[in-house]
């Protein structure tokens, strides 16, 4: 199975940045596709994550929040 992940992500967030780097190399090394989404573009995302950011979705489901488990999120992506 292909997962997709999204990292829910802001301008100037440094968490962000270093979760999109995480979540790249992680990515990138699985074979596993990926994207960035602007939390702060859509209102119903701002509420749902706007304190949490940056959050990692697989399969559009909250994996995780503000870092990255790498042991964990690799688990979830080999499943």
């Amino acid at each position: 199975m292909v997962h997709q992940v999204t990292v829910m992500t802001r301008a100037g967030c440094h968490l962000c940045e270093v979760a999109e780097a995480e979540v790249a190399r992680i990515c990138g090394e699985l074979d596993v596709p990926w994207e960035l989404a602007d939390v702060d573009s859509d209102a119903e995302w701002r509420a749902e994550y706007g304190d949490q950011v940056p959050v990692i979705l697989i399969d559009g489901a909250e994996h995780g929040y503000w870092r990255v488990e790498e042991e964990r999120f690799r688990r979830a992506l080999s499943g």
